[in-house]
């Protein structure tokens, strides 16, 4: 019997890839401080530089502005406050807590933008892993994401600003970047020395930063290598293993442009954090759709604000996969869920 634990939660954060690992590993060696001007400084700004560019280079971003963070919630704070904007309530909190959530969202989970120009957007969500038509002229994108999931480049966006994560996509918990059309300026929310271009003082996190663009540089390989198609391939399969066998259980987004490697499914009745709980103890880390603070757990507002009622956004189960996962552990999730459903089902007959 199979007993080691099965990570199907790379929404959440994806697993440090190998050269992320060595990137960091070797900058942990550079002694200097970037904006110091001898030789040891000149060399770790040389190694900033260079991760700089290699995230400019992955994301489509040759010549625009990419400040570091300390990951896409700083990139928001640096980007929305006092902006007056608009979104809709499907945005992560770290965008939607700056701006008027009152962009009307269907059931499709498509968002209606029609002033680009005072809107923020996401170019896909973390629970569903729906995918929007970005307008352009955006004021602000959320690419956290999407960024070495899909293809995608900035600099074909349309958008003035876009935020970006390390850990979503291999690279390390706590760097990010907010990336700005050349010509753009944000007034810096910390101020103090004047690094990353007068916008976000503080000494910045070259270990980090060294593995962000490692990261990204490897994330671009991998889509050019067409290992995303695969793992859509793979979440595909798990989805008909479990609907051949449940026939109300319902994909959400299914059918139209979604992240490959996104499963979002509604049970309803079933409570998605029992459902997470009931898989952590089958040795399988998943997600629910809903959020948990304090202790209080509620619906989830992405659903809800997809015109889905209470019950069935509480029901939610996210499974989010990445290159790594195989067939085989899918398999044993869609078992252990297949089993803890008949469970599940006994008890509410």
């Amino acid at each position: 019997m199979n007993t080691s634990r099965i990570y199907l939660d790379w929404n959440a954060t994806a697993p440090l890839c190998q050269a992320a690992r060595e990137a960091m590993i070797a900058a942990m060696d550079v002694v200097g401080n970037p904006s110091s001007v001898h030789g040891e400084g000149r060399a770790a700004k040389g190694l900033m530089e260079r991760a700089r560019a290699q995230v400019a280079e992955a994301f489509g971003a040759q010549g625009a502005d990419i400040v570091f963070t300390s990951g896409a919630t700083e990139a928001a704070a640096l980007a929305l406050p006092g902006r007056g904007l608009h979104c809709a309530q499907i945005e992560h909190e770290a965008v939607s807590s700056w701006c008027d959530a009152d962009l009307p969202v269907d059931r499709a989970g498509q968002v209606t933008v029609t002033e680009p120009q005072n809107s923020a957007l996401q170019l896909a969500n973390s629970e569903t892993g729906i995918l929007q038509d970005l307008p352009e002229g955006l004021a602000v994108c959320d690419a956290t994401q999407g960024f070495g999931k899909i293809p995608l480049a900035f600099n074909w966006l349309g958008c003035d600003m876009a935020l970006v994560s390390a850990h979503k996509l291999g690279g390390p918990k706590g760097v990010g970047a907010l990336v700005l059309k050349q010509g753009l300026d944000v007034e810096a929310g910390i101020k103090g020395g004047g690094q990353e271009m007068g916008r976000r003082s503080g000494t910045e996190n070259l270990i980090c930063i060294a593995g962000f663009g490692a990261a990204a540089e490897m994330a671009a390989k991998r889509l050019a290598d067409g290992l995303w198609d695969e793992v859509a391939q793979k979440r595909d399969y798990l989805e008909s293993l479990i609907a051949n066998e449940i026939e109300d259980s319902i994909f959400v987004g299914k059918g139209g442009k979604r992240l490959p490697n996104t499963m979002s499914l509604i049970t309803p009745g079933w409570k998605g954090e029992t459902q997470v709980m009931q898989m952590d103890l089958a040795g399988v880390a998943v997600s629910a759709g809903s959020a948990c603070s304090s202790g209080k757990v509620r619906a989830s507002k992405v659903l809800t604000a997809m015109g889905y009622a209470e019950d069935e956004a509480a029901s939610a189960l996210r499974v989010s996969i990445g290159p790594e996962v195989t067939k085989e552990e899918l398999e044993r999730f869609a078992t252990a869920w297949l089993s803890a459903h008949a469970r599940w089902k006994k008890r509410a007959a």
